[in-house]
């Protein structure tokens, strides 16, 4: 590679060599910080979502700014948000994806099968409930605020039958402390714990 200034005879070869790799260090720095934050595509067509369409209201919370500094949803197993989480998610997602997200005309989203696979990570989840998929599940932006948007994810990630070891979505401390759904239906025909 080469720097500009290794065209300037005059300057100290150890000059050029360290304001060199001081640039490149500089640039890649840089990038870190650009890769750390996280990027949303559509889930089916694969362009950078325009997350300007978004409702004003529920833009500055502390989850949607952590969210979108780290991709890590702190709604998820926070007890002191989760009656409310399940509000949202039977309001704006039972119907199509079941009480207990277990699925009806929309997929199943409470075990390992992922319809988008993207979707086992909260980025990919919240790319689709923003931008939509195909058939019935239309774009949420219009309906559902961003806050509402991590709100329902943590619920769909409440319901959650599978392993702790593949709630990817889970900081490591939540994930040792996780247990999988049991439904109440479940626990009333003696199949829960």
């Amino acid at each position: 590679m080469h720097c500009f200034l290794s065209k300037i005879d005059w300057v100290p070869r150890f000059v050029r060599l360290s304001r060199c790799t001081g640039a490149l260090l500089l640039l890649l720095s840089c990038a870190g910080v650009a890769l750390a934050s996280p990027r949303f595509f559509h889930t089916t067509e694969g362009y950078p979502l325009d997350l300007s369409y978004a409702m004003e209201e529920g833009r500055d919370t502390e989850a949607v700014k952590t969210f979108f500094e780290t991709g890590e949803n702190i709604y998820n197993e926070n007890e002191e948000f989760l009656e409310e989480a399940k509000e949202v998610y039977a309001t704006m997602c039972s119907a199509c994806h079941g009480r207990y997200a277990e699925g009806k005309i929309g997929p199943g989203l409470n075990d390992d099968y992922w319809t988008y696979p993207q979707n086992e990570h909260d980025v990919g989840l919240f790319s689709t409930i923003y931008g939509g998929a195909r058939g019935q599940m239309g774009p949420m932006w219009g309906a559902l605020t961003l806050d509402e948007m991590l709100l329902s994810m943590a619920w769909m990630r409440h319901l959650y039958t599978g392993s702790p070891d593949t709630a990817t979505w889970l900081t490591e401390e939540k994930r040792k402390a996780f247990q999988p759904f049991q439904s109440e239906t479940a626990e009333q025909d003696g199949e829960g714990s």
